[in-house]
């Protein structure tokens, strides 16, 4: 008869909290339940004889968001320092999922930059849902203990996940973060301009006011280069490489993919309203390594699926009609970098998927020859005399 299965105890969990999943996920509850405790009595504290209003300035959803992103910058620091304590089974399992693949190391530098793309998302999709409550809710108020209760769940809510994100950090994750905070960031960006008709311009323009929105969006590129340069890492570790021409090729597609990072960082750091000659190089650089990679790829990676291949010619393609729109006067500027972006970012998502597939594969393949030898021969049956 089986044993019964015993649940691990709090105080075992607290030891180790990554020894594996249960304990995790016990540890994130009990992140949870600790900043619900936290963060609604610094509310109530704060809320305390006010009636809120759902958004806007000195707000319910200004306050969940910014206590929000702070849960999740140190929820996403207590995550990655659990990931220390993992026992062997556990580093087993993260070297499975490709958090230990050679040469995709993830930095100090890597984790600052996504655990703030973690808090920005928090942050921004808060405020973003209390603006849209607010117009659900026309003159609404929301009471002191009530007020206090809903900040509690929406940071505790906020925390949990972030601490599960962060353990089960991967580089099919890290794409989801790098989307989720394009769209994010920008979306705020556009929507907070003092500038209303930046759109008559061109994109950048997001980025030449004095306001917060132009903050906002320069430091979305900036973050989101760095995590394109380590999601290139992740993408091109999973090729398989097995001659050195291989090995060149998956080095070429890996520096055009951190180049493309570089460059969207340094779309960032240099508005083209003060930086315009450098701004609109490393545009073009960006828009130039793309190319080369998509145009080389068949070269670069023989084994690429073909379908994928052709899918990089068709936005390629794509690119160029835009391009000739542009130059006729059909589309103005916006449009054409609003497109190219989406391509781009869907691209490299897309890549790290079929890359992924291809080390999938490619390990079965290699274990069938392995099983294959280790069979014993059955010796031929003697004669009969």
């Amino acid at each position: 008869m089986p044993a019964p299965i015993v649940p691990t105890s709090i105080a075992r969990v607290l030891r180790n909290p990554a020894a594996n999943a249960e304990s995790l996920e016990s540890i994130a509850l009990l992140i949870g339940a600790a900043t619900f405790v936290v963060g609604g009595l610094v509310a109530w504290i704060a809320f305390l004889g006010h009636n809120l209003p759902i958004a806007g300035e000195g707000s319910l959803g200004e306050f969940i968001g910014y206590g929000a992103a702070a849960a999740t910058l140190i929820t996403f620091l207590i995550g990655r320092l659990a990931l220390r304590t993992q026992n062997a089974a556990g580093r087993a399992e993260a070297k499975r999922l490709g958090l230990d693949a050679p040469g995709a190391h993830i930095h100090w530098f890597d984790l600052a930059a996504i655990g703030v793309a973690h808090a920005a998302i928090a942050l921004l999709g808060w405020i973003g849902l209390a603006d849209l409550l607010e117009q659900s809710f026309q003159g609404a108020v929301v009471f002191t203990i009530p007020g206090a209760l809903l900040a509690g769940v929406g940071m505790a809510v906020t925390a949990y996940a972030a601490f599960l994100s962060s353990v089960h950090l991967t580089p099919m994750m890290l794409s989801f973060v790098l989307a989720l905070f394009l769209v994010v960031g920008s979306l705020a960006s556009m929507l907070s301009s003092s500038d209303a008709l930046w759109w008559q311009k061109n994109l950048s323009a997001l980025g030449m006011t004095n306001d917060i929105s132009a903050l906002a969006f320069n430091m979305t590129l900036i973050i989101a280069g760095v995590i394109v340069t380590t999601i290139a890492k992740y993408a091109t570790a999973a090729v398989p490489t097995a001659t050195r021409a291989e090995l060149r090729g998956r080095n070429i597609v890996r520096v055009g993919m951190i180049l493309i990072g570089i460059f969207l960082a340094c779309v960032g750091i240099f508005p083209v309203d003060r930086f315009f000659i450098l701004h609109n190089t490393v545009a073009t650089g960006m828009a130039v390594a793309y190319a080369i990679l998509v145009i080389g790829l068949r070269w670069f990676i023989p084994s690429m699926p073909r379908v994928f291949i052709l899918l990089g010619y068709v936005y390629v393609g794509v690119i160029v009609v835009l391009t000739v729109f542009f130059a006729t006067g059909y589309y103005n500027l916006t449009a054409v970098e609003l497109v190219v972006s989406v391509l781009i970012f869907s691209w490299i998502i897309v890549f790290l998927r079929n890359s992924g597939a291809m080390h999938g594969q490619q390990a079965p393949a290699a274990a069938e020859p392995a099983a294959e030898t280790a069979t014993p021969a059955v010796p031929a049956p003697a004669p009969a005399a």
